[in-house]
C-alpha cells in the first residue's frame, strides 16, 4: 500500500488549520489523557498510522505498556482512573456518534470536566477524527513503514 497524496503539499494551508486545532487541543487537554482519546478514537477508526504514533507517544512519556494495551479494554481494566474512563467513554461516543452523546454520559463528562473543560474535550476528540479520516483515506504509512516497503 503507498500514499494516494500529501494534502500537507497540496492544500498547505488548509491541513495548517487542522495542525493549528490539533495545537489548541494539545494545550488544553492534558496528557497522558488526550493521546489515551486519540489512541482509543484511532482504534475505533482503524488508523494504523495515528494508532501507531499516539502509542510511542504515551509510551515515550512514560506510560507502562500494560496500560497503553488496555486502552482497547479500557471498561474492564483497573490501569484507568474515573477521569480517563469518562473521556474513553465519550471519545466512543463522539467517534461512533450515532444517536450522539446520550445525556447521562454527557452529565458526568461535565461534572468531571466543567464546561470549558469538556468543550476542549469534545474539540480534542473531533480533531483526532479529523486526523484519522484524514490518514485512513490518503493511506499515510506510519514513518517507520515507508522504508521498508519502497
Amino acid at each position: 500500500m503507498t500514499e494516494r497524496i500529501d494534502i500537507s503539499s497540496i492544500t498547505p494551508e488548509g491541513y495548517r488549520k487542522v495542525i493549528n486545532l490539533d495545537g489548541y487541543a494539545g494545550q488544553n487537554v492534558e496528557n497522558p489523557l488526550r493521546d489515551l482519546v486519540n489512541l482509543r478514537a484511532s482504534q475505533l477508526n482503524g488508523c494504523t498510522f495515528c494508532v501507531d504514533m499516539h502509542s510511542v507517544d504515551l509510551q515515550a512519556a512514560g506510560v507502562p505498556l500494560r496500560k497503553i494495551f488496555s486502552v482497547i479494554t479500557w471498561r474492564e481494566s483497573a490501569w484507568f482512573t474515573a477521569r480517563e474512563k469518562i473521556a474513553l467513554e465519550l471519545t466512543e461516543e463522539i467517534t461512533r456518534i450515532q444517536g450522539g452523546v446520550p445525556d447521562e454520559l454527557w452529565d458526568r463528562a461535565h461534572a468531571e470536566f466543567g464546561e470549558r473543560g469538556l468543550a476542549d474535550l469534545v474539540l480534542a476528540i473531533s480533531t483526532i477524527n479529523v486526523w484519522n479520516r484524514i490518514a485512513i483515506s490518503t493511506r499515510m504509512l506510519p514513518p517507520e513503514l515507508e522504508p521498508a516497503l519502497s
